[in-house]
């Protein structure tokens, strides 16, 4: 049911798995970090706060750099066999600190950090080559929405629950990489024969620096603009809305993942920049209609979940084509996490003099800029793909018409 669902060049039922129950382990951990840095925080002053988090995300960033290095020099699965092991006992060390001691806070979030970003790499090349173009983004949608479900379980489970078991259980999601030795899953011989890149000849790349353009420019607006809207709405109408723009989000992880094998990935894009520009230009009109502001967190959980898909899980794979793709990925998933650090950081900016109405109109400007390089980019699904999936359903469908047909002739 599940090869026939994924179509063809569909992955093991091996390889499935551990991809899913990986994202689980990886986007379960890193969701998670918010619930567990409110706790670590307890008693910092707003300075201490921002440092912490620039810690945390900027050392992502450094250690998913060296990461691609030191991914090179082991055996993948060996490799993340470690990691795992090494982010599992590092995320123990929450329970070891004096909350409201921030140079211990500091370390653990630098180390937190650090063993997070070296493996994520590395993880996401081995979605990537256990997965064809034809599938990627079906497989794609399936393994992170499960993951994304299960950080919504994982957060209801352990909210208001003593602070050790949340370190507990934020542990437990990193061992679960482990499963990648209990499975033995598929060895990936194509690794071994892949080319090696450099981030200069990355850069290089025509197709990449376009659709990195345009991914820039998204997280790091709307970062801005949710810190704007959290200042603006009242906290109940933020709370509802909160739970609706998950749930879109989650169902258009889905969508996005089954649309992007059929009509491929850059439609999909540009229909997500335009409908959150039209959607923050409305805000810029008319920010006192509360309506409009349904609307504005609709739009935005849909192009959250489309973009979070396919420049965190999908792209980078499909450009890095022949080469090793843990640089393609190192290098895209920057933007989101230099984005992360902009809310803490605007809490020492007087934001609540900000006009809503200039902020959205200036937002949407920026994004419908965005649109630019994506209309100048090429699809990275190839169109032999798209074209044969296309008769391949038409025949199916003139197949079954013929058979229903048949059937009433004759009776």
């Amino acid at each position: 049911m599940l090869r026939k669902f994924l179509g063809e060049n569909s992955i093991s039922k091996c390889n499935f798995l551990t991809i899913t129950i990986l994202f689980v382990s990886i986007f379960g951990w890193y969701y998670m970090t918010l619930p567990m840095f409110n706790n670590m925080l307890t008693g910092l002053d707003n300075t201490q706060s921002l440092i912490i988090w620039a810690t945390f995300y900027l050392s992502i960033i450094a250690t998913a750099l060296l990461g691609t290095f030191l991914s090179n020099r082991f055996d993948r699965v060996k490799f993340i066999s470690i990691w795992s092991i090494i982010s599992a006992i590092a995320s123990l060390l929450p329970m070891l600190i004096t909350l409201g001691n921030f140079s211990q806070v500091w370390m653990v979030s630098f180390l937190l950090g650090a063993t997070f970003g070296v493996g994520v790499p590395s993880c996401l090349a081995y979605f990537a080559e256990s997965t064809v173009v034809e599938n990627r983004g079906r497989v794609g949608g399936i393994t992170f929405l499960i993951a994304n479900f299960s950080t919504i379980f994982l957060a209801i489970m352990v909210n208001n629950v003593d602070f050790v078991i949340i370190t507990i259980v934020f542990a437990a999601l990193r061992i679960m990489g482990l499963v990648i030795l209990w499975l033995k899953p598929e060895n990936q011989e194509v690794s071994k024969k892949k080319s090696e890149v450099t981030f200069v000849s990355i850069f290089k790349d025509r197709t990449f620096r376009l659709y990195f353009l345009a991914w820039s420019m998204f997280p790091l607006v709307d970062s801005f603009e949710r810190v704007l809207v959290d200042n603006h709405l009242n906290s109940t109408l933020l709370e509802n809305m909160g739970m609706v723009e998950t749930l879109v989000a989650a169902v258009s992880i889905l969508v996005a993942g089954l649309l992007c094998d059929w009509i491929g990935r850059k439609k999909i894009i540009l229909s997500g920049f335009v409908a959150l520009g039209i959607a923050y230009a409305l805000i810029g009109f008319f920010p006192d209609i509360e309506p409009v502001w349904y609307l504005y967190f609709i739009v935005d959980g849909f192009a959250w979940g489309v973009f979070l898909l396919i420049f965190l899980v999908i792209l980078w794979g499909d450009i890095a084509q022949i080469n090793k793709s843990e640089k393609f990925y190192t290098l895209g998933s920057i933007p989101y996490f230099l984005s992360s650090i902009i809310p803490p950081l605007l809490t020492h900016i007087s934001i609540s003099e900000i006009d809503v109405h200039t902020a959205f109109s200036v937002a949407a400007f920026f994004l419908f800029v965005a649109i630019m390089p994506l209309v100048f980019a090429p699809e990275t699904l190839p169109e032999k793909k798209m074209e044969l999936r296309r008769l391949r359903s038409f025949a199916e469908e003139a197949q079954k018409a013929k058979e229903i047909y048949e059937r009433k002739m004759k009776k």
